[in-house]
């Protein structure tokens, strides 16, 4: 680094430490080196930190970011699983930490406001005592925020009966890009102009940052049944999943994992799951009583045509967190399993789950590498998760190109190359699956809309090239295709 460029470096520290206050601006090579990081296997070192209380101070980065064409990425509590939270091109990282209030809650009317750092859990289990609760509920949600969620539209097993992010955010307060400050949506249904909080949603932070979010909170229900059902291969939970949604069914949640992921959430929490089966389903209904009684007899008689293994139905709220245990820490038990793991975040029709699922046990055959599924079946969104050791020459870029091929696989099933983890740096190339030259143009148009510079997020979601490090070297073999790996 050249003498002038410390300078520079040194000016905008000083700059920022005038808008947030010197504890909250982070320079030091050991908060870099965290911030490095998020979820994926990508990496970027951002040039700076800084820990903003207000839109007022976000808004006043962005104005100094602008006035010297530094890029900034927004970052929740880094748990995603795309890179969307890297400064792949240096700049400075915005961190929600210190945005963490839940800001009012309105139990009449069923919404609260919070500050995009609020802990997804935090929120339920704060409104929990006046019987509601938030309903988007991702894996990682002990640990993922609001304003993560909204970035990526997250969903969460319970996906299936009530929605994903975008359906339960009302309305929220952003940053643009050259500092002003805006409302998207209302606290009630607003069905005039543009749906601009819409947009937003799911943008990746490449558009606006959010500051204030009205959400939309929900009844808890009456009654719950959660219900765990094991078969002897995944082909035959599969086809059981087929046929609950078939018959017109609609579980709050349906989840399937396989054997590998068994093992490893037996072996890390004892949820109770049979370690024999080729695959378990996670069944859960809610709502009234009668209601949730009629649906587990139909769904039990659907489920006993493809020949379980065993079907046991939860005693009390103790067995249930019991079993939901597996599901919500399978994906850091595969530690237990491989030194590494690359999750695949895609979606297909339900009616393909079984052929799908075929082609990726094959596929990890061929490779050599084993590859653990589990997927919020109920709506077809597919993990699987590619087992690996990065210390080995070969296996960063092999993983990659699985990975691709069965990205290739969702979309040509009719499927999408993301369910709810976003594009991020981790699916740029493998944009042109699903969209067209045009298609990429028009969404670009979009962004050009929001800002001219882009220095929002850069270099993500749209296929640029450019990446960071060693992995983009790794994505540009991949990119040849499943050869890469044979």
């Amino acid at each position: 680094m050249s003498q002038s460029e410390l300078s520079e470096i040194n000016d905008l520290v000083a700059d920022l430490k005038n808008i947030v206050g010197g504890g909250y601006v982070l320079d030091d090579k050991a908060d870099l080196l965290v911030y490095e990081y998020d979820g994926s296997i990508d990496r970027g070192s951002p040039v700076v930190i800084v820990l903003p209380a207000s839109a007022t101070e976000i808004s006043s980065v962005l104005k100094l970011a602008r006035a010297h064409s530094i890029p900034v990425v927004a970052r929740g509590a880094g748990t995603g699983l795309s890179g969307g939270a890297i400064a792949e091109q240096g700049g400075i990282v915005i961190s929600m930490a210190r945005m963490n209030k839940i800001l009012e809650v309105n139990s009449d009317d069923r919404y609260a406001i919070v500050e995009p750092g609020v802990v997804n859990l935090d929120l339920s289990t704060h409104v929990g005592p006046q019987g509601l609760y938030y309903a988007p509920d991702p894996s990682s949600q002990r640990a993922c925020t609001i304003g993560g969620n909204i970035a990526e539209n997250a969903g969460g097993p319970h996906c299936l009966a009530y929605g994903v992010t975008t359906n339960h955010v009302l309305g929220m307060e952003v940053v643009l890009a050259d500092g002003s400050v805006t409302w998207f949506g209302e606290n009630e249904r607003d069905g005039v102009g543009y749906d601009l909080r819409g947009i937003t949603i799911g943008s990746e932070g490449t558009l606006a940052i959010v500051t204030k979010i009205s959400v939309r909170l929900l009844r808890s229900p009456e009654h719950v049944k959660t219900i765990l059902m094991a078969f002897e291969t995944i082909e035959d939970a599969s086809a059981a999943v087929t046929g609950i949604i078939g018959a017109g069914m609609v579980p709050a949640a349906i989840e399937m994992m396989d054997h590998f992921c068994i093992k490893a959430a037996e072996g890390a929490v004892g949820a109770g799951y049979p370690e024999g089966a080729g695959a378990v389903l996670l069944v859960e209904l809610d709502g009234l009583f009668e209601a949730v009684e009629e649906e587990y007899e139909e769904i039990e008689a659907i489920c006993r045509e493809f020949g379980p293994l065993e079907v046991r139905v939860a005693d009390d709220s103790l067995e249930r967190e019991k079993l939901w245990s597996g599901r919500k820490g399978v994906l850091g038990a595969l530690g237990r399993l491989a030194p590494n793991y690359y999750l695949v975040d895609g979606t297909i029709p339900r009616t393909k789950l079984v052929d799908v699922l075929r082609q990726i046990n094959e596929l990890s055959e061929r490779s050599g590498y084993p590859i653990a599924n589990l997927l919020h079946a109920g709506d077809g969104n597919l993990h699987p998760s590619i087992l690996f050791d990065e210390r080995k020459p070969g296996d960063v870029e092999n993983i990659l190109a699985i990975g691709s091929e069965i990205l290739r696989i969702c979309v040509e099933s009719g499927g999408v190359l993301s369910g709810e983890h976003g594009i991020g740096l981790e699916k740029q190339d493998q944009m042109h699956l699903m969209f067209s030259d045009e298609d990429m143009a028009t969404m670009s148009l979009l962004k050009i809309a929001f800002e001219t510079e882009d220095l929002l997020n850069p270099g993500k979601v749209f296929p640029t090239g450019a990446g960071c490090g060693d992995i983009s070297q790794a994505r540009a073999i991949a990119r040849v295709g499943p050869g890469a790996y044979i």
